[in-house]
């Protein structure tokens, strides 16, 4: 041994390093150690190591948790948490650097369950699995009901007693599961795709008694949450005491105290449903009477319009504003005709006045040049010696002018 680790009678660096880890590995006490202290420098490596470091106000070590010891991790790691590690301290032979190997790590102070849930919680908050706007209502009277659940124990006999109380004709379809351990999850989870995949029922409710924490685990895990919330059809999530919250209640459309309050959310009381539809129909009846004497009612007045009981009396009406129209039409045409007449009186009338006949009907006359026809006015039109025609009432002189006196009025 001593030979391979040194050389000329000098340790190698390599010799001293596992000379070293063999020492540590001879310690009873690194072998099995548990380590308290502060995460940081925390690097999750793709092929599932965790590497990390434990620190304290002084100093720090290296850790490290393979992938098979981290598969059993119940919660994710963070900076700034305090943990116990448990594992053993030896040599990372090609640096030279001594490290925790971590097989279990815990929360300090505060349980590994309880921070796994809100991680979860957290995380499936984030992406909007537990927004109100994703939660399905359910039906007011559903046809099937299937609960997932174990088959013994007193939860399904409680939900069946409630249901058949309140609603006889109740159907439920029991999918049975394991609810508890690490099968659970997935057998829930593979429940829900199973109704949802052959739509067994139009409501899916998923329950368990109450218990601690660590028996209600299943219905934290993230595989169940997913499926619930990704499930077509309404889930009630019907989970341990009314104290008791889980991962499964916050994805799920509706939550219920217990299994047997499930029921009563579920099925409808028969008894007040009938009730219901009673008054339902009392007031359908009540209403389709009112109609009915209202319709009677507008079918008398219409019978006993004078549409109906003297049809030729319209006709008749018709007929006078008819005749009233034909009135009023002639006497406007006649009255507009005596207007026209009157007014053509008084236009002929000016007219006459104007005219030049009627000045020559009076003893006056017009001369006019000839033989232009120019009718003379003054005379300056005209001379001596030159012919002119005189215009008179019934005819016309033809005439010489003998002599022109300017400025001699008339005689």
């Amino acid at each position: 041994m001593q030979q391979d680790n040194r050389r000329d009678g000098r340790f190698t660096v390599s010799g001293i390093n596992r000379y070293i880890n063999a020492m540590m590995k001879s310690d009873a006490t690194l072998q099995d150690v548990c380590v308290g202290g502060e995460v940081s420098n925390y690097r999750p490596h793709y092929s599932g190591h965790l590497y990390f470091t434990l620190k304290d106000s002084a100093c720090a070590i290296k850790c490290v948790m393979f992938r098979s010891a981290a598969a059993r991790l119940r919660f994710k790691l963070e900076n700034g948490q305090n943990v116990a590690a448990r594992g053993n301290i030896s040599v990372f032979e090609r640096d030279g650097q001594y490290q925790l190997y971590c097989e279990e790590i815990h929360a300090d102070g505060v349980g590994d369950l309880y921070i796994a849930f809100e991680q979860m919680k957290n995380k499936l908050a984030a992406e909007g699995l537990f927004d109100q706007s994703r939660k399905k209502a359910l039906p007011l009277i559903p046809e099937s009901v299937c609960i997932i659940t174990s088959p013994t124990g007193s939860v399904v006999r409680d939900f069946i007693n409630v249901a058949v109380r309140r609603f006889p004709a109740a159907v439920i379809k029991l999918l049975p599961v394991q609810v508890q351990g690490a099968a659970a999850a997935p057998q829930v989870a593979r429940a829900v795709r199973l109704v949802n995949a052959l739509k067994l029922a139009d409501v899916i409710v998923i329950a368990r008694g109450g218990g601690s924490i660590e028996d209600l685990w299943a219905f934290n895990e993230e595989a169940c949450a997913r499926a619930v919330s990704r499930s077509d059809i309404p889930v009630v999530s019907a989970i341990g005491h009314e104290t008791d919250f889980t991962i499964c209640d916050f994805t799920a459309d509706l939550r219920a105290p217990t299994p047997s309050s499930a029921a009563e959310l579920v099925f409808p009381d028969s008894v007040l449903l009938l009730e219901r539809v009673d008054r339902h129909f009392e007031r359908l009846r009540n209403a389709l009477l009112k109609k009915g004497a209202q319709a009677k009612t507008r079918l008398e007045r219409c019978l006993s319009n004078e549409a109906f009981t003297k049809p030729l009396r319209r006709v008749e009406y018709a007929g006078l504003r008819l005749n009233a129209a034909e009135d009023k039409l002639i006497n406007t045409v006649r009255l507009r005709g005596e207007r026209a007449a009157a007014n053509l009186s008084v236009l002929s009338a000016r007219l006459d006045a104007l005219s030049p006949l009627a000045v020559l009907s009076r003893g006056y006359a017009v001369a006019r040049s000839v033989p232009d026809g120019a009718t003379i006015r003054r005379v300056a039109d005209t001379a001596a010696d030159r012919d002119i025609s005189v215009l008179l009432k019934d005819g016309a002189l033809a005439c010489k002018v003998l002599d022109v006196k300017e400025g001699a009025g008339m005689e």
